[in-house]
């Protein structure tokens, strides 16, 4: 059966721990208190293992760019070896999902962290060795792809059963934004400092040691073994799933959004490298910074959401963060000063944030249990599997048009889109 509800009735406020006057309330009651997902065992140890093994993500994410940059000077082969990581998802994701409704989520995280981290080490011996070349990143990137067209599904549906009370989901998804976006923050610049002084290599190799800690995390983590379609052919699956989102209108406009935005919106940063060189005369050190400054205003609209998204509706978070995004995105590329561009920069990853935020906070109390895995695909499809469209669309227009005028019209659709939505879904009070 269809969730009909609005956000703001689907909205559960999770009660904080009742303190008596005059007692003394240690750090870990407050944390409590604002975050209250961490009252479950399982989720914090889900928490910290994700935490570190994201900073080594984020290590290998920008040593990645800018080793491809250095080999090649090509802005497009960025754009390629960006758009190999995510093709995979493109067709894979919606299989993803049924893998993800069929098998124990706990088992196929452990697979698939265990796999990628066999990647990372693979690509750090490489480089290493001083013998990587540009095809072999690229195969890499693809292989990793494959991983993640199960793995960014099952990580979006394990999370109801990691808080088991689903008065915490809403802060368990704003923490898991926020676990990407702290690593965001502390990642490009420790990556930044390592490829200065080590090379590329290391950062590597110390995401595929950043692996360990998730997959100790899960082994300890102690879940149901949730599964809801084991009678159901894959198709057959797949076609359930496409058919519960067509017909589930919130659902569906959310992640329609989500498409445009991603094809739009996040491409900008897999030109990070071609900018931080060419535009702002930038070594390593100083692109770590950028992807820094980005997190830090990213990691901001988590604590927002957290804070406010009992009192404030989710329309503002949507409208207002698709506005900040694109505005500072267009300003970000008519500068050519490296501080203003940090600060656009900043502004630029709180409006994202904000508004991805809200839609898979949106979408995570929508849907049914018995569709989660295959639902929380069709958004990873939309969200990760059409990066590639988007990275080859700005490859392409910034090697024909240039860096800067590839920026400003993906951010002028990502606006004019996003309005027409927002406005479209409020005007039927389902937003």
């Amino acid at each position: 059966m269809h969730q009909t509800n609005t956000p703001d009735e689907d909205y559960i406020i999770s009660e904080s721990a009742e303190i008596s006057v005059g007692e003394n309330i240690s750090w870990t009651d407050k944390i409590a208190s604002s975050f209250p997902a961490f009252k479950s065992q399982n989720y914090k140890l889900f928490f910290f293992g994700q935490l570190i093994s994201l900073v080594g993500t984020w290590l290998q994410i920008v040593a990645e760019g800018w080793l491809v940059f250095q080999l090649t000077h090509s802005a497009f082969y960025v754009g390629l070896d960006a758009a190999a990581a995510t093709v995979p998802s493109l067709f894979l994701s919606l299989f993803g999902g049924v893998i993800v409704d069929r098998y124990p989520k706990k088992k196929i995280l452990i697979f698939t962290q265990t796999a990628s981290m066999i990647l990372a080490f693979i690509l750090g011996i490489l480089a290493v060795l001083g013998i990587v070349q540009v095809w072999q990143i690229i195969l890499l990137s693809f292989l990793l792809g494959l991983v993640n067209a199960i793995d960014i599904p099952a990580r979006q549906a394990i999370l109801p059963e990691l808080v088991e009370d689903k008065g915490l989901l809403t802060s368990a998804v704003a923490l898991n934004s926020g676990i990407f976006n702290a690593a965001r923050v502390v990642g490009p610049t420790i990556a930044g400092i390592l490829i200065a002084f080590f090379g590329s290599g290391i950062a590597f190799i110390l995401n595929g040691v950043s692996y360990i800690a998730v997959i100790i995390a899960l082994y300890f983590i102690k879940t149901p073994d949730v599964v809801t379609n084991n009678h159901i052919h894959p198709i057959t699956a797949i076609k359930e799933g496409l058919r519960y989102v067509y017909h589930h209108e919130l659902i569906r406009s959310l992640i329609i959004l989500s498409s445009v935005t991603a094809i739009f919106g996040w491409s900008y940063s897999t030109l990070m490298p071609v900018i931080a060189q060419n535009i702002f005369h930038l070594d390593a050190k100083g692109l770590g910074y950028l992807y820094a400054v980005t997190g830090v205003g990213a990691l901001l609209s988590t604590f927002i959401i957290s804070a406010y998204s009992n009192k404030i509706k989710s329309s503002i978070f949507i409208l207002g963060g698709i506005f900040i995004f694109s505005i500072f995105l267009i300003i970000f590329s008519l500068t050519t000063n490296v501080y203003l561009a940090a600060l656009c920069l900043f502004f630029i990853g709180l409006g994202l944030v904000l508004q991805f935020s809200m839609i898979n906070n949106l979408i995570q109390h929508a849907v049914d249990n018995s569709m989660r895995g295959r639902v929380m695909s069709i958004y990873a499809l939309s969200f990760m599997g059409l990066f590639p469209l988007g990275n080859f669309e700005i490859g392409y227009i910034a090697e024909k048009f240039g860096v800067e005028f590839a920026i400003r019209l993906s951010a002028f659709i990502v606006l004019i889109f996003g309005l027409i939505i927002v406005f479209y879904r409020r005007n039927k009070n389902k937003l």
